[in-house]
């Protein structure tokens, strides 16, 4: 077997049955390590009150950890080519723990402000090295089942982070949570280290000529610019949305945070109705109905009557998590074969970094000011504003 680069593993993929305790580990790991990421988002309003912020600052919290996700994200290969994958996969999930228990501890802004830069720069570094050990594990016909149950972590998280805060905090401040999850980390990373197989070959770092290649084309940073989109879409408003329920709207934060949990259920089963789309309309069509229909409803979110708010609430996310199945699809598409997978490893943590961090902080900023609801409208004209990048898409086969 072979990794992305063509290089020969040393481990024999087996059936995913006979790997399932190290997938579930590798998931679990995966789940920690997106929840930490987004937890700040149902404990905002409680941080805002101790730490005594507005929304502007509250906002640039997530800028922070998306500077520092993006950081060792793009770098991963650098480690991972001199440590192995294995043990890099455990070194990112110590360091969460890690972390954690930094911006726990934290009791001046910038000492919080550096605890989640490093939370971002732990996190970072283990997605890379997490999908190579998966696919060294599994037979290849397996794949997709294995990295779909990998990737039910994320989409866990946006339902159980709103959750698991709201039961937590009526017992624990918030910074008991933070320090809890640093710990489940740090066992989690530990057992794995224990009992979890594979990752036991090196990665591969970026090559400078490879890099040109890539920054040459323009699809590529059309891309960029559209996933940055589509995380705004998502994991933008989500980081903001609680904040928003609770000082824009007036809603209680404990249905605020229930509200938001329960929204994305739903968007579980429209990541497979998504990929149908893609499959028929090719992912030009798919993106051009999902950058529309997205762009409009968090419109909506910004403006409709109270009345309202919650089917838009809803409806959102639904809407939203459509991007990813006819993104990646294109993104795929994207330069030479040689390196499409560099475009993935350049595209992800570029646009977490605007999407993720910039979208929230020009939110908060707006929210300071008095114009939350703006804030949020804003981002959906942007998102609509995506349809007319999609004209200037090449993929190379066309």
């Amino acid at each position: 077997m072979r990794d992305g680069s063509g290089k020969i593993m040393n481990e024999s993929a087996a059936p995913l049955s006979s790997q399932a305790g190290s997938l579930l580990l590798l998931t679990g790991i995966f789940f920690l390590n997106f929840i930490s990421r987004i937890i700040l988002a149902p404990l905002m309003s409680t941080i805002e009150k101790d730490l005594g912020i507005g929304h502007g600052e509250a906002g640039s919290l997530f800028l922070l950890i998306s500077l520092g996700y993006f950081a060792t994200l793009m770098g991963s290969g650098f480690l991972s080519s001199r440590l192995t994958h294995r043990k890099t996969i455990i070194f990112s999930s110590m360091a969460l723990g890690a972390a954690l228990g930094a911006v726990s501890l934290g009791h001046t802004m910038w000492g919080i402000r550096i605890g989640l830069i490093l939370l971002g720069m732990a996190a970072g570094l283990y997605l890379p090295s997490g999908i190579s050990t998966l696919t060294s594990l599994v037979s290849p016909r397996d794949w997709g089942k294995a990295i779909a149950i990998h990737e039910l972590a994320p989409n866990l998280s946006f339902v159980v982070a709103p959750l698991l805060s709201e039961a937590l905090l009526r017992w624990f401040s918030w910074r008991y949570i933070l320090a809890l999850l640093g710990i489940t980390s740090v066992s989690v990373g530990l057992a794995f280290a224990r009992f979890g197989k594979g990752g036991e070959f090196p990665g591969e770092s970026p090559r400078p000529a490879t890099l040109r290649i890539l920054l040459a084309e323009p699809s590529f940073w059309i891309m960029v610019a559209l996933f940055t989109l589509g995380i705004g879409g998502s994991l933008g408003i989500y980081t903001m949305l609680p904040l928003y329920l609770v000082t824009e709207r007036g809603i209680v934060r404990s249905w605020a945070n229930y509200l938001v949990a329960i929204s994305r259920i739903s968007s579980l089963g429209m990541l497979f109705l998504a990929g149908i789309a893609t499959d028929r309309l090719g992912p030009k069509g798919a993106l051009r109905g999902v950058l529309l229909a997205t762009g409009l409803i968090t419109l909506l979110l910004g403006v409709v009557p109270g009345s309202w708010i919650v089917l838009i609430v809803f409806l959102q996310p639904m809407i939203a998590v459509c991007f990813f199945s006819p993104g990646f699809a294109a993104l795929s598409r994207i330069g030479a074969p040689g390196v499409r997978n560099i475009s993935v490893s350049f595209t992800i943590p570029a646009a977490f970094l605007l999407g993720g961090g910039a979208i929230p902080v020009g939110i908060g900023v707006l929210g300071e000011a008095g114009s939350f609801d703006l804030g949020v409208s804003m981002v959906g004209g942007m998102i609509m504003g995506g349809f007319i990048l999609l004209r200037y898409l090449k993929f190379p086969d066309e």
